[in-house]
């Protein structure tokens, strides 16, 4: 259940061994289903009117809603419920949202009156109020093993360093700091979750960190341009996002943005690598992916 935003997750999926893309929601039918769901939905967030302005899209609880439709076809191909439930504890869930709830809410204003309304730090403690019932509920229903993926640096997106950065390199330090406080609090509720929810197991993906990596020695992983999309139009790239039949850079795997908002293939491969296997102990809390295919 994501935001689109954490299409690093395809590639967990084949390192965990699956040969194709997970069915979408729309389409999975069958035995597709036994096989994976994706509930994404571009522009959604945590809560309802994130991304209105960008038009139709599922929000959290309607992602959530959509799992629990997916649970009743369970039960009946699978014949019973405690038979479901046994397949259910098997599958991992992973959920990476909150990304537009910062990107296309809190630091809109022209649309969003939540940036007056509540301090970073409470905008963080709403969210993941929201943010924990639908957990619960995807509990109630049969999930057990979690990966929580925390917020990008949004601050270092192409759109925000062409919006709010006056040299366009330098990273915007209020979003940053917005988003810091968000994944703090969600390591928390992983820990929290995994002290309370008999048989349950979450993991935080600090995929905040791993980004850093990469802005840090952006050479060391291939990349030779951090600050500009690979396709889109104005300053870098990213005040319109690539259009229609518009030509993009010669090599995209230079650059670790692929558009204005969303990181490149290349860097996906290395979020997913190190999210499935840690490279370090700060990748993934308490353990990686592979760890928690195994429990």
């Amino acid at each position: 259940m994501t935001d689109k935003f954490v299409v690093f997750l395809n590639i967990a999926a084949e390192l965990l061994g699956f040969d194709n893309y997970i069915s979408p929601y729309a389409t999975a039918s069958g035995e597709d289903i036994l096989r994976g769901v994706n509930y994404a939905s571009a522009a959604a967030g945590i809560r309802e009117e994130t991304g209105r302005q960008l038009g139709g899209r599922i929000s959290f609880s309607g992602q959530v809603n959509n799992y629990k439709n997916t649970v009743s076809q369970m039960v009946n191909m699978l014949g019973d419920q405690d038979t479901a439930v046994r397949y259910l504890s098997k599958c991992i869930f992973s959920i990476g949202l909150g990304n537009n709830d910062y990107l296309n809410n809190y630091f809109m204003p022209i649309y969003y009156s939540t940036g007056s309304q509540y301090t970073p730090d409470q905008y963080a403690d709403v969210l993941l109020k929201q943010y924990s019932q639908q957990i619960e509920i995807m509990y109630k229903y049969g999930a057990r093993k979690f990966v929580l993926i925390g917020v990008g640096q949004i601050g270092c997106s192409p759109n925000e360093l062409a919006n709010n950065s006056p040299d366009g390199q330098k990273c915007v330090s209020r979003i940053n700091a917005a988003n810091q406080i968000f994944n703090s609090k969600l390591k928390s509720l992983v820990d929290r979750f995994n002290s309370q929810l008999a048989d349950a197991h979450f993991i935080y993906i600090n995929a905040y960190g791993i980004f850093q990596d990469m802005l840090n020695d952006p050479a060391a992983y291939g990349f030779s341009v951090t600050n500009a999309g690979c396709c889109g139009v104005g300053r870098n790239n990213a005040q319109i996002t690539c259009l229609p039949m518009q030509l993009p850079c010669p090599d995209r795997n230079d650059y670790l943005f692929w558009d204005a908002y969303h990181p490149s293939e290349a860097a996906n491969i290395i979020v997913g690598s190190r999210s499935y296997h840690a490279q370090s102990s700060s990748d993934a809390h308490p353990y990686d992916i592979e760890h928690l295919a195994r429990v």
